[in-house]
């Protein structure tokens, strides 16, 4: 079934089919979620018992959109004596606004059904969890209750109508007279309960409601919009691309509970509507030029949850920052990890990187002195916690084998890692890309204290670990015989010796040799790792390469976005020019929205990217993607209060002026 997502800041979403009906389905997670609960797993429109069949689909808005119907089957969609237009709208609420038309001479009994089940089923669990045995249904005073109940858990689903109606257990009816050239309307509210409160009848109320919802939710959008830098090209692919990104990272943008009402990106639809740490941050960096509030919220709420003791259950450490947090049942009751899971590897040392290239970008100087007590626990992490070994390296090994994560790298599968020969290595694993993270970690901290927490002893202390580690990896991780950096090395210290993407983050975060830089860039642009619409996670050739596998041969937006910048940062503007090339051209075909992941097949084969089967589509840090490459192209570096841009545009993509750059410089134009 092809799903159509509506969404209000990343909190509530609703997965239909193309008539805009819900049914379970065992490969989508088909229905209305928020907070990582379904609270309508059935939703289905029928007109005097006959199921509906689209003419058309607007998606007006990531908030709201419409369905143009007929009943019946498509042999009689001509001259249909009726038609319904079905106008939907997220906002606090899922509001489904039902029009019938009579478009014939004769007055028309219309009989309209909606038939409405909740299993309030967690969206981690949902392909395994059988239909629940006690949820309680009633009806009062024109409205339908479906409530959950497990010890304090509770969620409630309540169900109101515009006009009366028939509710019972299975749904609502209403019956209507509809005069020739007439119509006949209903709005159904539904509301999504996270604890018990009294029913009420919105009735009338309705209209104005959703008409309210409507203008305030164009109004934020509209101040997004207008926040963001405006931009000029040639290249309409880039300019559709662009604004699709923009739009839907407002869409994602999602409000945990420990946020304070502020608002953080959340990773991606439909699987992952919550904060992830290593997401919300890198999404935040590809954003910094555009909308640098962003990062200032991921920054601010990753504080509040940074990791304060030892829980194996959660993978938590003193300094450590989280994974992910979750609100469904299966995290509540601690049957899963994720009420706050720490296993990753990577979030901690970003978080420095973000902190300071948030600075430098804006200028404030009172986030990074109110962060400073975090920063320099994220730094103790690094060196006490991360280096589990004692060899000066990030490893990671799951705390809780059970339920933990096996990869706490950005490749999070469980066979993302792998030896050239498809073998995995032991535990702990210590993957190439961590160790640049902890390398630009330490460098940028260093700043940090000289300018800012007037540590100049601490500075040079961590200077000189960054050096050490910088000579030590050089050593440890190259593969002479071969040319480019091991994927990992394993507690023995021998090399993972797949050729994968991973040692592109290398180039962005400075710790490669600039003698080995050349080399490393024509094995990211050979044939077996670009694609010609991307650089694969895995290289063609290793016995683990799959072009449809999640992280072993699939092409990811995002990941080619920071292998670009590094190749950038190490002069090869050429090919990082190809990258942004090809995926802003891999963005066309899906009509400016790039998905999480789309297949490595090579593009002289497919003639077109053909999307991953399951990828989340908005996916926040596929979102920024573009943003990052448009950083890249313009070469747009902050150097104190001013900014630095060293143009280097693809001849095929023409020329780019992006306009009211906001940083600590005010507001400046890059016109080329």
């Amino acid at each position: 079934m092809q799903g159509i997502v509506s969404v209000l800041d990343g909190n509530t979403f609703v997965v239909s089919d193309r008539q805009g009906d819900i049914e379970p389905s065992p490969d989508l997670p088909t229905g209305m979620f928020s907070f990582d609960t379904r609270f309508l797993s059935t939703w289905r429109l029928t007109v005097n018992g006959e199921r509906l069949h689209a003419l058309g689909f607007d998606d007006l808005q990531y908030y709201e959109s419409r369905f143009f119907l007929v009943p019946g089957a498509p042999t009689h969609y001509v001259d249909s004596p009726v038609s319904i237009i079905r106008e939907r709208t997220i906002g606090g609420s899922f509001t489904d606004s039902l029009t019938v038309l009579n478009h014939g001479d004769a007055i028309a009994d219309i009989v309209i059904q909606v038939d409405v089940d909740c299993d309030f089923a967690d969206i981690m669990e949902m392909r395994d969890q059988p239909p629940r045995p006690d949820v309680r249904v009633w009806t009062e005073e024109n409205a339908l209750h479906f409530r959950y109940q497990r010890e304090t858990f509770c969620r409630e689903t309540v169900i109101c109508a515009s006009q009366p109606g028939q509710f019972d257990e299975h749904g609502i009816t209403f019956r209507a007279k509809v005069e020739p050239g007439r119509q006949w309307v209903v709005r159904l509210e539904v509301d999504a309960l996270v604890q018990t409160v009294p029913g009420r009848n919105l009735g009338g109320s309705l209209r104005d409601h959703t008409h309210q919802v409507r203008r305030q939710m164009r109004r934020e959008v509209d101040a997004w919009m207008a926040n963001a830098p405006r931009l000029v090209s040639t290249s309409g692919s880039l300019c559709q691309a662009y604004e699709r990104s923009l739009v839907d990272l407002a869409a994602l943008r999602y409000v945990p509970l420990i946020s304070r009402g502020r608002s953080v990106p959340a990773a991606g639809l439909p699987w992952f509507m919550t904060m992830f740490g290593r997401d919300s941050i890198l999404t935040a960096l590809q954003a910094l030029p555009f909308q640098p509030g962003m990062a200032a919220i991921t920054l601010h709420v990753l504080a509040v949850a940074q990791g304060t003791t030892l829980d194996d259950f959660r993978d938590e450490e003193p300094g450590k920052i989280l994974h992910e947090i979750r609100y469904g049942e299966s995290a509540a009751f601690e049957e899963r990890p994720q009420s706050a899971y720490y296993g990753t590897a990577d979030a901690t040392p970003l978080f420095l990187v973000l902190l300071d290239e948030y600075e430098r970008w804006t200028g404030d100087a009172h986030l990074v002195r109110e962060l400073e007590f975090e920063a320099r626990q994220a730094l103790a992490w690094i060196d006490r916690y991360g280096d589990i070994l004692g060899n000066g390296y990030i490893s990671y090994q799951p705390r809780n084998p059970k339920n933990g994560l096996e990869n706490q790298c950005w490749k999070d599968s469980w066979n993302s890692i792998s030896y050239h020969n498809g073998e995995l290595p032991a535990f702990p694993r210590a993957t190439c890309e961590l160790q640049g993270y902890a390398y630009d970690a330490k460098i940028r901290a260093a700043r940090l204290c000289r300018e800012f927490w007037d540590d100049p002893a601490y500075a040079d202390t961590l200077t000189g670990e960054a050096a050490a580690l910088k000579e030590r990896f050089n050593r440890d991780f190259w593969l002479a015989d071969r040319g480019f950096y091991a994927l990992g090395v394993d507690p023995a210290g021998r090399p993972v010796d797949a050729l994968a993407s991973n040692m592109g983050h290398l180039l962005w975060s400075g710790i490669v040799e600039p003698s080995r830089a050349a080399d490393v860039v024509e094995h990211l642009m050979g044939p077996h790792m670009f694609s010609g619409w991307g650089i694969r996670t895995l290289g063609d050739g290793e016995r683990r390469y799959n072009p449809v596998g999640y992280h072993v041969g699939t092409v990811w937006p995002f990941d080619n976005s920071f292998i670009a910048w590094g190749m950038r940062r190490y002069g090869f503007s050429a090919q990082a020019g190809r990258i942004a090339e090809g995926i802003i051209d891999a963005a066309a075909y899906f009509h400016g929205r790039l998905p999480e992941a789309f297949a490595g097949y090579d593009r002289q084969l497919t003639k077109y990217p053909v999307q991953y089967p399951t990828a989340c589509s908005p996916q926040a840090w596929s979102a920024g993607a573009t943003l990052l490459l448009l950083r890249t192209m313009l070469g747009l570096e902050p150097d104190r209060n001013r900014l630095r841009n060293d143009p280097a545009i693809p001849e095929r993509i023409g020329s780019i002026d992006l306009l009211d750059i906001p940083g600590r410089w005010g507001r400046i134009d890059v016109r080329l």
